[in-house]
Parts: C-alpha cells; sequence; structure tokens
C-alpha cells in the first residue's frame, strides 16, 4: 500500500471507534423522528443556483439521506445502508439506520472497557443469528390469493406515507400490477421483476381517483400515417421488429459512378425492390399492427396502408420487451426469419387515444398478460412524482409477499419479541461475549422506542409495560404476547393482529442483518489514514513531514456540517 509523500493524516485506536459510532450516531438521529405515522417532516433545501432553492418536504428515511452531503466516511457508510434497504426490498430505509446506530451506541461502553471489537462483532454475529430464529418463530405464513390479507398488509407499510390518505387506491394499484406481472419459478419459487415489466405513466390532468393498472401496454407513439391506418383495432394480430424497414445505408462513406441515365433508375427500382419484398415478407403473415424499434420509410409505409395494416416506428426497447410480454410475440431481428409462433396473438384491443395535448397507443386487455402499466393522474407533476414514489414502496412490498409469503408483527412488537429472548438467552451464554450480547438485544427495544416518543406518549411507562407484556410469555413457557406492540396513531399497546399492523417478514429480517453486519464492520475499522497531496502556495518550503493526528484534533472537527 503506497501513501502520498507530501501528506500523511492519520488516526488510531479507541480515538478512531468513538469518531465512527459518534458520526453514525449523528446520522441515526436526523432521522430518527421520521420513524412511524405520526413521524415529523423534514424540509430539504438544496441551492439550485441563481439564489433559488429547491425545497422538498417528506419523511421517507431513503430520500433525506440521499439528499446529506457528509463528510465523515462512517456517516457516508451509515447513508449507503438506506440506500442497500431501498434497493433490495424497498422499505424499512428508516429503521435499519435507527438500529444500527442503536447497535454502535451500545458497543461504545464496551469500547470504553477495552474489548476488543472482535469480541463485540462475534457476540453481535450471534445475535443476529438468533434474532432471526425468533422472527422464523413468530412468522405467520399467509395465502397470497387472499386479496383482504394482502391490502391491509401494503397498507399498513405505507402507513406513514403522504398517500395514505387516498385510502385503498394505491394499495389496490401495487397489489393488482404484481399479481399481473408475477411468474411462478417452480417449487414455490415465484419471480416479480417490478423494474422490467411495470412500466409507471404519470398523465397530469383528472383526479387521482382516475388511475389504474391497465392489462397490458401504454406508450406515447401514435400510428406512422394518422390518415391512413386504423387507430382501433379488435383482437389484433401483432408482429414485433427490431430491424429498420427502410433501404440499408452504407456503413462508410461510398461513391457509385453512374455512366448511364437508365442505371440511376435501375438503382432507384432496386431500393424499392428492397422495401417491397421486406414488407411482402410480413404482410404475408396478415398482421394488423407492426411495431419496430428502428425507422420505417415512406414507401414501406404506402405498402402497410395499402394493406390495411397500422404501423408505429421507434420505440423503446424496453416497451417493446413489455408489449412482447403482454401480448405473446417474439421479437424479429429480420424479417426473412418471421415464423407464425412470433405473431402476438393474446391482445384483446389495439386503440389510439389522445390524452391532454398527446396520443397514447395502447395495447390492452390481453389474456394472458405478464407486464402492465400503471396510469397515474393527477392534479401536478410534484403530486404524481410522490404519488410514484409511494407506490414503488407498495408494490416492493407485494412483491416480498408473493415472493415469500410471511408476516410478523409490526409497531415495534417484533423487536420487542426479540429483545425479550435474547435477554433470556443470554444468561446461558458464557465468557465475555454475554455482556455485547446482552447489549445488543437492549438495542433492538430502539425502534419501539422511537416510535412511543414519535407519538408523544410517555416512554418510560410505555416502554416498562411493552417490556413486561414481552418477556412475560417467555419465562412462562408461551408465546402469545409476541404480537403486543405500539400503535403508532395512538400510542396504546393493542393487539397489532386485531389493528390489523404487520411487516413483511423479508423487511424485517433485510433490515437486521444489514444493521447488525455494518455496525461490525464500523467497529472493525482502527485505523483512518489519508494521503491527500496538499497544494503548496508559491515560493513555500519543500514536502511537509507526516503528522500524526493527537486525541485533541480528533474531538474538535465537526463530523457532521451544521
Amino acid at each position: 500500500m503506497t501513501f502520498c509523500k507530501d501528506s500523511l493524516k492519520r488516526e488510531s485506536g479507541s480515538k478512531v471507534h468513538h469518531a465512527n459510532i459518534q458520526a453514525s450516531k449523528a446520522v441515526a438521529d436526523i432521522i430518527r423522528t421520521t420513524l412511524g405515522p405520526r413521524s415529523m417532516l423534514k424540509m430539504l433545501l438544496d441551492a439550485a443556483g441563481g439564489g433559488l432553492s429547491r425545497i422538498v418536504v417528506t419523511n421517507d428515511g431513503n430520500a433525506i439521506l440521499r439528499e446529506l452531503d457528509v463528510a465523515h466516511p462512517a456517516a457516508k457508510s451509515m447513508i449507503e445502508l438506506s440506500r442497500t434497504q431501498d434497493e433490495e426490498v424497498g422499505d424499512g430505509t428508516t429503521s435499519v439506520i435507527v438500529l444500527a446506530g442503536e447497535m454502535l451506541h451500545v458497543a461504545e461502553a464496551f469500547i470504553d472497557k477495552n474489548y476488543h471489537p472482535t469480541v463485540i462483532c462475534r457476540a453481535y454475529n450471534k445475535a443476529l443469528e438468533d434474532a432471526i430464529a425468533v422472527l422464523d418463530k413468530i412468522a405467520m405464513t399467509i395465502d397470497v390469493k387472499d386479496r383482504a390479507t394482502m391490502l391491509g398488509l401494503v397498507k399498513s407499510c405505507i402507513g406513514t406515507k403522504f398517500t395514505s390518505q387516498f385510502g385503498d387506491l394505491i394499495a389496490d394499484l401495487a397489489i393488482d400490477a404484481t399479481t399481473i406481472v408475477g411468474v411462478e419459478l417452480g417449487q414455490g419459487l415465484h419471480e416479480v421483476d417490478i423494474k422490467k415489466y411495470i412500466k409507471v405513466e404519470k398523465v397530469p390532468g383528472g383526479q387521482l381517483e382516475d388511475s389504474n393498472v391497465l392489462k397490458g401496454v401504454m406508450i406515447n407513439k401514435d400510428v406512422v400515417a394518422p390518415g391512413k391506418m386504423r387507430r382501433k383495432i379488435v383482437n389484433p394480430r401483432i408482429i414485433l421488429l427490431d430491424s429498420p424497414l427502410e433501404y440499408k445505408k452504407g456503413e462508410n462513406q461510398t461513391n457509385a459512378e453512374l455512366l448511364k441515365e437508365e442505371d440511376w433508375s435501375v438503382l432507384l427500382k432496386m431500393e424499392e425492390e428492397y422495401i417491397e419484398n421486406l414488407c411482402a415478407q410480413i404482410l404475408k403473415f396478415k398482421p394488423d399492427l407492426v411495431i419496430t424499434e428502428k425507422g420505417l420509410s415512406d414507401l414501406a409505409c404506402h405498402y402497410f396502408s395499402k394493406a390495411g395494416v397500422s404501423a408505429i416506428r421507434r420505440l423503446r426497447k424496453t416497451d417493446n420487451n413489455r408489449i412482447a410480454k403482454a401480448s405473446g410475440a417474439v421479437i424479429v431481428n429480420r424479417p426473412d426469419e418471421l415464423q407464425e409462433s412470433d405473431v402476438g396473438t393474446g391482445a384483446g384491443l389495439f386503440e389510439v387515444r389522445k390524452i391532454g395535448d398527446e396520443f397514447f397507443a395502447f395495447i390492452v386487455d390481453c389474456k394472458d398478460p405478464k407486464a402492465c402499466t400503471i396510469l397515474l393522474r393527477g392534479a401536478s407533476k410534484d403530486l404524481l412524482n410522490e404519488v410514484e414514489r409511494n407506490l414503488q414502496d407498495a408494490m416492493s412490498v407485494a412483491r416480498n409477499i408473493i415472493k415469500n409469503p410471511k408476516l410478523v408483527p409490526g409497531g415495534g412488537a417484533t423487536e420487542l419479541t426479540v429483545s425479550a429472548m435474547l435477554k433470556q438467552k443470554s444468561s446461558s451464554i458464557e465468557g465475555i461475549e454475554k455482556w455485547p450480547y446482552e447489549a445488543a438485544a437492549i438495542a433492538f427495544e430502539a425502534i419501539p422506542r422511537t416510535l412511543a416518543q414519535n407519538c408523544g406518549v410517555n416512554v418510560i411507562r410505555t416502554m416498562t409495560t411493552l417490556q413486561g407484556k414481552a418477556s412475560y410469555p417467555y419465562y412462562h413457557g408461551s408465546g402469545e404476547n409476541a404480537w403486543i406492540g405500539i400503535d403508532g396513531n395512538t400510542g396504546e399497546i393493542t393487539d397489532m393482529k386485531e389493528r390489523k399492523i404487520w411487516d413483511s417478514y423479508t423487511v424485517k429480517a433485510q433490515a437486521f442483518k444489514t444493521a447488525i453486519e455494518a455496525a461490525c464492520m464500523l467497529l472493525r475499522i482502527d485505523d483512518i489514514v489519508s494521503g491527500i497531496k496538499k497544494k503548496q502556495a508559491p515560493g513555500a518550503q519543500g514536502p511537509s513531514k507526516p503528522t500524526i493526528e493527537q486525541e485533541g484534533d480528533a474531538d474538535n472537527e465537526n463530523m457532521i456540517p451544521e
């Protein structure tokens, strides 16, 4: 490993551990108040130049952390956690940061007592294994075909979002869309690709209640020759191409020398015959609609309109893939390779409609579509953008349930049960690892405690009552109290099953794994070495000597900009 000679800055030992823990806690404290349905909002100011600022008001943990500009490397890796959680399961972005911050906070006492970080990490990993085992024990398997249960779960997961005021609308859209694109792989496995096969089209105007899921595809295109080609076809035969329907242009600049006047006519005739042959190869399959990703010449347009075939050109590759999935067609690269099996007959209706000032082509009412489009209507673009963000979260939750149909209690009940179980088990652990293991158990209580704080109830009284109810069954051999938690709206201690406050097993398991693994990674850092070449003023002396930072210097640095 080589360092720059001009400047070498080094911090080591417990100083680094304390600095990392403080930076991580600062990040967790920023979004701690955004957990739960009665959470606070954050106003983010982003200088957009010209003295103007872009203002974003949100309580989405990932959206807030995305806008933060932090200098400390530990704080940056905490922000990465939220992004990882969002990409992996689409929910639990705030919980994972709060939990990771708490895991590091409880480890600080052991660092002060000169515990080796490896011992703490070993205890944390043991606690993680046991926590996942408790999740498996209290998880409840559901039937994904039971729409009422699915609706309740998705609603409880997006209950903290802006769109919760619109009732079941977003949850309905998410469940419909993910059910359409779900593919069974066999052996009980499901694949739901929401990025590739679900398109969200935002069209300003109308009301949010007008939004719906189309059993097919909607594209922002019109037919090539509107006056000559049909704009409405029932049960169309669709051919999808990935090749141009125009005369091939040379790869390089080509010069042709013509000696006779007739040669020019022959050259033009050859071009026309080439296009005519291409069209004849396509038309012999009697299509009603031809869609190509490339160009379509005027001559090809003439042959198609003469045969009563509608055509759309220059379509995006992603849209073409979605149409193939919805209609059962196969995308063909060369017209001469076309077969009858490549023609899509699954669509029920092709129609071009005008919405606002633009034309949209609809290929809908498909028999067994494996791709769909969600059409969102709304008063403004800002509203539609927020609805789309919430919809992505809702679809991720629905996808998680389809792939792994297990529920765990929400409202902090899961964390309390895990905490009670780990506390009980800590008494059987021998050696020095017992204390960090017990500290990890206490750290899980951060989630219900934060929920209670955000509800505005008496935190100490609420937590004492909850701990009593959560720990009781494990000392008496029954597990009925695993579903006792906090109702985030009222702050009451209730049964989560009755209130239908649920969480996806996948989201919880991922949050626990990400938080504990990240805490272990940050605890194992014992040195921060930066070798950056500093610019020297003209006439200054030679390279400065390597400096070792003193303890006082580290404490004076601001970890997070105010």
